[in-house]
């Protein structure tokens, strides 16, 4: 594979230090089951709730995504970087096993669901952005999970990081 431009170069170490949550987008429907890492996904608005996730269309995932119309954005907890590593390809384990542990719920919201994500919105794609090589889904959200998972894991300089919640003294 060749060596990127100079400048995507630097702009790619640049966003290393960029720390970002670790999601994992999960659909299912008439165009299959699907799910993948991301970590390039954040809120747009309340009014109507709105999320937005940007997919790489080179991908195997994005035209299940897309053509599905439908997904969950599963926010990971601390102790989910191995969920992480497999939604990314990294452990080489099948997409069809990837569902297969237990953690997901499969049939209540019609697409998979982590069961004690930090949070798992679902939701119908109502908007695509192509920028590059990405596509841009702007997802209104239907149903909101939130447990009380005390961590987070994060990207940050091309690793997994856990972060916890630190309170104040008063």
């Amino acid at each position: 594979m060749p060596e990127p431009p100079r400048k995507q170069a630097e702009f790619r170490a640049a966003m290393a230090n960029l720390s970002a949550a670790v999601n994992v987008v999960t659909t299912d429907g008439p165009h299959g089951r699907a799910g993948m890492t991301v970590s390039a996904a954040c809120s747009v608005t309340d009014s109507p709730p709105t999320v937005l996730v940007c997919v790489n269309r080179a991908s195997r995932s994005h035209d299940i995504l897309v053509g599905n119309g439908k997904l969950a954005l599963n926010v990971l907890g601390a102790g989910h970087e191995d969920l992480a590593r497999h939604f990314a390809g990294a452990t080489k384990v099948p997409t069809a096993e990837r569902f297969t542990d237990g953690r997901w719920d499969l049939a209540t919201h019609g697409v998979p669901v982590l069961s004690g994500a930090c949070a798992s919105v679902v939701g119908t794609i109502v908007a695509e952005q192509v920028s590059g090589s990405h596509s841009v889904l702007f997802v209104e959200i239907d149903t909101v999970i939130t447990s009380d998972d005390p961590g987070a894991l994060v990207y940050f300089r091309r690793r997994f990081h856990s972060v916890g919640a630190t309170t104040t003294a008063a």
